[in-house]
């Protein structure tokens, strides 16, 4: 069965068919079916902008559809930037460091034991028929003081992971790849298969 993707990005896509492919499940990027859908994120969580890009491909393209929503969520700040990470500080914030130095002055003498965060995951696996699987993954850490690290993206020299002793972008891809919020919501998801399989 063919799945499509709700993304451009060709790493989520090998990360992701190697979880569908043992159920019988062939992963394509919309790309790949001439598809270009940029869906308005206008849900008030995670699982609402993961299931509104699911549905927007699976009405397009008449196949079952996969797609995830992110974000770092920081305790002191009420859970921001949340489901806005990509977006925070707009329209004066362009760039990924932009909204990295926006949420370090918002944390402006916070101390550290109060700079709890973690980043989310929500996963939707959505049929033409309406049969919904959802999975929401999380990792949890700490925001430094400043940046530390010049790998990853986005929030990931900032986001400190104590158990590890160093930031995401400290870490190797692949240690990262393991423990991530998008791991744990893949890990969910294959346990969600493997229930609907039996």
């Amino acid at each position: 069965m063919k799945v499509v993707l709700a993304s451009q990005n060709p790493h989520k896509l090998a990360e992701i068919q190697a979880i569908l492919a043992p159920y019988g499940m062939e992963l394509a990027l919309q790309s790949e079916l001439g598809l270009h859908i940029d869906v308005e994120e206008t849900g008030s969580s995670f699982e609402e902008n993961s299931e509104l890009k699911a549905r927007a491909v699976v009405e397009a393209s008449g196949l079952p559809a996969i797609a995830d929503d992110s974000g770092l969520c920081v305790d002191v700040l009420n859970g921001e930037p949340g489901i806005y990470s990509a977006r925070y500080g707009a329209p004066a914030c362009v760039t990924d460091r932009d909204r990295l130095n926006y949420l370090l002055e918002k944390l402006r003498g916070i101390r550290s034991e109060e700079r709890t965060a973690r980043f989310v995951c929500v996963i939707t696996l959505l049929y033409p028929d309406g049969r919904k699987l959802v999975a929401r993954g999380s990792c949890e850490g700490m925001i430094t003081f400043e940046p530390r690290g010049e790998d990853g993206f986005g929030y990931d020299p900032v986001f400190y992971i104590p158990t590890k002793g160093c930031t995401f972008a400290q870490m190797g891809a692949a240690e990262k790849n393991r423990i991530s919020h998008r791991a744990n919501a893949l890990s969910r998801l294959e346990a969600l298969l493997e229930n609907e399989k039996d």
